[in-house]
């Protein structure tokens, strides 16, 4: 056991599931379809799923945002492919010039995290394009709902290979989980599935708890844990609203 904590993605079994979509599409014959997807819930660990695979097989990866326009996605995945570009160039531009960038080397797939809102912006058709042209493989990346998003695009939704349901973690995730980032502690098998019942099987939320239960062993000295020493468990909810009123202000009237 390292008593370094873990500085990036651990591979847990989303991770070699991840892994196993993406070289799927890597060496696929060229008449198959080129898009894969991941989707699930916030915290399924999806995004560092994904970092995993993009340094192993370097992809080419980006994250959409809010306010993200055509240009704005053409431009981001230029500057993941090297390229330098002009504020003056149109979409158009951009799009033939990332056709080329792209299908230079079709072994490094471009993952795009967040893809959800490039549906909800009418965007996803420029990455239909660019897949098209070039043939290098696209991994979308979304919420639990993004399935359901691209039935309504008929043109990507028939190109997916490979469809990759993320999977909450396990004991053994969590274990895992535990080893990576609290190296020095030992925790006791029924407070981690705990953790992981009470963090819903998110590992954002699990690595929380052994982050926090971590804390408490260093600040009091234990080097295990177990139920009876530690149970103040994170689980993501909002605190209960209090009620403002129980002490009302006295009304001090002028004489």
């Amino acid at each position: 056991m390292t008593n370094t904590p873990a500085q990036g993605p651990v591979a847990l079994k989303n991770v070699a599931s991840f892994m196993a979509m993406t070289v799927k599409l890597i060496e696929r014959p060229l008449h198959l379809p080129g898009f894969g997807v991941c989707h699930g819930p916030s915290g399924y660990g999806k995004s560092w799923a994904s970092m995993y695979v993009q340094m192993k097989v370097k992809a080419r990866r980006i994250e959409v945002g809010e306010t993200w326009t055509r240009r704005t996605l053409l431009r981001h995945i230029l500057k993941e492919c090297g390229e330098t570009v002009r504020k003056s160039w149109s979409a158009s531009d951009l799009a033939e010039l990332a056709k080329a960038a792209l299908g230079a080397d079709t072994t490094r797939p471009l993952i795009v995290d967040e893809a959800d809102k490039l549906v909800d912006k009418n965007m996803i058709e420029v990455l239909r394009e660019l897949q098209q042209e070039s043939g290098v493989p696209v991994i979308l990346i979304g919420e639990e709902k993004l399935p359901g998003k691209l039935l309504t695009v008929e043109r990507i939704h028939n190109r997916v290979l490979d469809w990759f349901p993320a999977q909450p973690c396990d004991l053994d995730d969590t274990k895992v989980l535990a080893t990576s980032f609290q190296p020095k502690v030992k925790f006791d098998e029924e407070l981690l599935d705990t953790i992981r019942l009470r963090s819903s099987g998110r590992a954002r939320r699990i690595v929380t708890n052994i982050d926090k239960a971590g804390e408490f062993a260093r600040d009091r000295g234990h080097k295990t844990l177990d139920l009876k020493i530690w149970s103040d468990f994170y689980t993501g909810e909002p605190p209960v609203q209090r009620d403002v009123e129980q002490f009302p202000r006295r009304i001090v009237r002028a004489a």
